[in-house]
């Protein structure tokens, strides 16, 4: 709350030109409220939730739901800004590299990034599968693991976990912060991750992506351009038509098995980690 505040005094001391409300919660519209903008623009009613239109001026135009990132781009159509071509320009900066050289210096490649946490317990992977796919992924593909994410009770806990349950636990990199995040993901060949930033910020780097979904619907939240034939779903059931749906789904997270994640790990080995 005191964080709110504080951003709230912030956001009443500077008028801005125009605001881009790019998030469809209450959490967003208490903020772009707060803005002093003429101009805000928001999702169309059909799209936004909780009532997040109502401190937007300008809206999109109505259209289906469809993948996040897409509403995103529509934005630049609104305001007649080129999509193409997309250059996210995240890093490492050259500043960073030796940082990222010095801490992968020990660690041999092909190199795995396990984003084992999020800031949805429901959205989390069990962690006794962790395990078991940490020491798999050493022993049958010869892969090294890195441990990355923050560093939330959770997933310390796992790290901990993981530490002294691994035959070969994983290098702990967790709470690096999000610019050596940035150079963890960088130097990795594959990353497998549920759910949550890291797995997107890794897409956006170029690194091919193994997603773990069960909570919320991929066709909405999935990996944005990732290889379709790596992504695992349980949010759906099979031959179910993919939901463009903001729902949820409880409790199918723990539908995902290892031998499920080893076969994705399978084909990323024989068909993609050498087009990178």
């Amino acid at each position: 709350m005191a964080g709110f505040v504080k951003m709230a005094m912030e956001l009443a001391d500077r008028p801005f030109d125009v605001v881009l409300d790019l998030q469809c919660y209450f959490k967003a519209t208490l903020l772009t409220a707060l803005c002093r903008s003429p101009i805000k623009i928001g999702l169309d009613p059909t799209r936004a939730r909780e009532f997040n239109w109502l401190a937007n001026n300008r809206h999109l135009p109505a259209k289906p739901i469809s993948h996040v990132q897409e509403h995103f781009l529509e934005f630049l159509d609104y305001l007649e800004i080129p999509r193409e071509p997309i250059e996210w320009n995240l890093g490492p900066w050259p500043q960073e590299r030796p940082w990222q050289e010095d801490f992968f210096r020990s660690i041999p490649r092909p190199r795995v990034a396990l984003v084992a946490g999020t800031s949805n317990p429901r959205k989390d992977w069990i962690p006794e599968s962790w395990i078991r796919l940490n020491d798999a992924l050493q022993d049958q593909f010869g892969l090294s693991t890195v441990l990355v994410g923050a560093k939330s009770p959770r997933e310390v806990a796992l790290g901990q976990k993981m530490a002294a349950e691994c035959r070969h636990p994983p290098v702990n990199a967790l709470g690096s912060g999000l610019r050596r995040l940035v150079a963890l993901l960088d130097g990795c060949d594959l990353v497998i991750s549920p759910d949550t930033g890291p797995l997107h910020l890794a897409g956006a780097l170029g690194k091919p992506v193994i997603g773990l979904y069960g909570y919320n619907s991929p066709a909405r939240v999935g990996p944005w351009q990732q290889d379709p034939r790596l992504l695992i779903d349980a949010f759906h059931e099979p031959g179910e038509k993919p939901q463009m749906t903001f729902r949820h789904r409880s409790g199918r997270m723990s539908r995902i098995t290892v031998e499920d994640v080893l076969a994705k790990v399978e084909i990323w080995k024989k068909e993609l980690s050498q087009k990178r």
